[in-house]
């Protein structure tokens, strides 16, 4: 029997609630990331790379944009441990990015402000630049020439 996806249930409610109420659940739950357990923290990442895909592309775009807005103003330190356990998820199985929107979410990081983008950009170069030489070309393969662009890679 497989077991319940809590953190998929979870996003796809989030992306459904207005941005007043999204954004604070969001960065609780963000925050709380950080004092799970690596295997739980595995759980969250991989159950939300499940899930992401099949919530409505408008839904997504509003989570996905306060997602990121909120990861900008975490501490560098909590940024990069973040969005490092997800590269490095997605590293390990690419074919879970395949599913998502990939122009959408590049979209979305071009509608953040400058400053946002500065930070995100420079945190995703970072991580990139840190992973093994495998993993590295694993996800340069999975990004598209456009968003290497945008980022600076």
């Amino acid at each position: 029997m497989a077991e319940p996806n809590y953190a998929g249930n979870i996003i796809v409610n989030l992306a459904s609630l207005p941005d007043f109420l999204r954004k604070p659940i969001l960065k609780k739950r963000m925050v709380e990331f950080f004092d799970l357990p690596e295997d739980e923290k595995v759980r969250v990442i991989s159950n939300a790379l499940e899930a992401g895909p099949d919530i409505p592309f408008p839904n997504f775009s509003k989570l996905f944009k306060t997602w990121l807005e909120i990861l900008a103003t975490l501490p560098a330190e909590q940024r990069k441990g973040l969005f490092g356990a997800y590269i490095d998820a997605v590293a390990q199985s690419p074919e879970k990015l395949i599913r998502f929107h990939l122009d959408g979410i590049l979209e979305i990081f071009l509608m953040m402000n400058n400053e946002e983008k500065k930070i995100i950009s420079h945190t995703i170069v970072n991580i990139i630049n840190m992973l093994s030489e495998e993993k590295r070309r694993i996800i340069l393969l999975l990004i598209p020439d456009n968003a290497k662009k945008q980022l600076g890679i």
